[in-house]
């Protein structure tokens, strides 16, 4: 049995990553190891945007994230599969989360979702291409 494999997915693009899921559970259950899940939100309390928001607004926005993370699990996967995966929603940048959450759960596969880079992309670098370079594991790339 090896390490857990993470797989990152964005809640805001409702049924995109359904092929990433699918691919990050295949390989989960191909190598019998743990199924992570990940969903980064922006962190609005440390930005000069924070004074706009409710004190309780990162709290109800981590509770709605879990809850759109778990529907966007059981549309692609199905209810069964939910039980046996763990949900984690982080809360700052996507790429540094996910490398964070990796060197936590000490997984030995990140699966995350790549999409057609547009121009900011190829100045900035996409977040998949941020994790490839940086992960000390890995990482499986889905188109």
């Amino acid at each position: 049995m090896s390490r857990s494999v993470l797989c990152a997915v964005d809640i805001s693009n409702v049924g995109k990553d359904d092929q990433v899921l699918k691919t990050a559970k295949r390989l989960a259950d191909l190598d019998g190891a743990q199924l992570d899940v990940v969903t980064v939100i922006p962190d609005f309390g440390k930005s000069l945007v924070a004074g706009f928001f409710d004190a309780s607004h990162h709290a109800e926005a981590l509770k709605a994230a879990k809850e759109e993370l778990k529907q966007q699990i059981i549309a692609s996967l199905g209810l069964d599969a939910v039980a046996d995966i763990r949900h984690v929603v982080a809360t700052g940048s996507a790429y540094e989360e996910i490398l964070r959450t990796a060197k936590e759960t000490g997984c030995g596969l990140i699966v995350i979702g790549a999409h057609k880079p547009d121009f900011a992309d190829y100045l900035l670098g996409p977040n998949a291409a941020r994790v490839v370079r940086h992960s000390q594991c890995s990482v499986h790339v889905v188109r």
